[in-house]
């Protein structure tokens, strides 16, 4: 039998604040600790081109924009330890961090259905994650997915249903974004800037299942709370499903604002 009263005797100790990892409410954390693993995602990938314009100016210096293209993945993650099963979105471009020669993808927008994932993505990640009501579905024919907020679709993309068969590599191609770039700013209370780091972290244990691609739709309505749509499609490229256990694991500061600014 369960003892619950041991278990709300549990004290917070300074021990437990200083310990990596550690989250807030401390007796029912809401971030879990790394490694966690993503099992039986699948993922629908859009490309398209925008105006190069677009992206450098969503682009925090010093990093660069590597090329014109846009990825927007959508994820049904149907078994997530900690989090359990829930929908994400994460639009990404490609950029170079000159530096140290790391190329990746950063994050100007994410949107989920999980409270627990946001809080995550926005405490140890600094991405810039917001609630909303990314979907992913098969339609028929087609992989249909959707990414609402305030009762808009700021984004619908169609795709054909398994038509031809693909490798990941080839959506790779495009731009590393196993390698996702954020940037993650948080204030004292007073005000003043506590963080302001670019981070990164790389994919760990990725296993694709299998991978489809074809030719893509992609549609964007303008939202001020999600304006994926500063990204405007200039050209269709191809769309991909696919279907992969990963891990979080953690990852390294790429550039520290507040440390070169002292340095200077």
């Amino acid at each position: 039998m369960t003892d619950w009263n041991s278990q709300t005797r549990q004290r917070l100790t300074l021990e437990s604040i200083l310990s990596g990892g550690f989250s807030t409410p401390f007796d029912a954390p809401t971030v879990p600790p790394f490694p966690f693993t993503f099992r039986n995602a699948e993922v629908m990938t859009l490309a398209w081109r925008t105006d190069p314009e677009a992206i450098a100016a969503i682009l925090p210096p010093p990093l660069e924009p590597a090329s014109d293209i846009v990825l927007a993945h959508i994820y049904r993650m149907n078994d997530t330890e900690w989090l359990g099963p829930y929908f994400e979105s994460n639009i990404m471009v490609g950029c170079h961090y000159r530096p140290n020669g790391a190329s990746g993808g950063y994050s100007p927008y994410l949107f989920l259905s999980s409270d627990g994932g946001v809080v995550h993505g926005r405490e140890v990640h600094g991405q810039p994650k917001k609630l909303g009501n990314p979907r992913l579905e098969a339609r028929g024919d087609i992989w249909l997915g959707s990414i609402e907020r305030n009762g808009i679709d700021v984004l619908t993309g169609t795709m054909a249903y398994k038509q031809r068969r693909s490798e990941i590599a080839r959506l790779a191609s495009y731009f590393d974004f196993a390698l996702n770039i954020n940037l993650k700013a948080i204030d004292h209370i007073d005000g003043k800037p506590a963080i302001r780091q670019l981070t990164a972290r790389r994919l760990g244990s990725i296993q694709v299942h299998e991978c489809w691609s074809g030719p893509c739709t992609v549609e964007l309505r303008p939202n001020v709370q999600a304006p994926v749509y500063r990204l405007p499609v200039r050209e269709m490229l191809e769309g991909f499903w696919w279907r992969a256990d990963f891990t979080l694991v953690p990852g390294y500061v790429l550039h520290d604002y507040l440390a070169a600014r002292r340095a200077e």
